[in-house]
């Protein structure tokens, strides 16, 4: 699914909270206390009632969390 999601991504560079979640291998219900909490620093998009994630965004959270030792 994640190369579905980077194929699309000239169709559009924001995810759902699924597809997002999808994309990092947590679940959607993870994001959302994330989101919450503010345990972690992943910026989202609220277009109304909906979440949207930039594929940008969620590919630096992982960079970011990237340990060399």
């Amino acid at each position: 699914m994640a190369e579905n999601i980077t194929n699309n991504k000239t169709k559009s560079n924001l995810l759902t909270r699924v597809e997002a979640a999808e994309y990092l291998g947590v679940t959607a219900q993870t994001l959302a206390v994330w989101a919450c909490t503010q345990r972690y620093s992943l910026p989202f998009i609220k277009i109304g009632r909906l979440v949207k994630y930039r594929l940008d965004d969620l590919n630096q959270f992982i960079e970011d969390g990237l340990r060399t030792s």
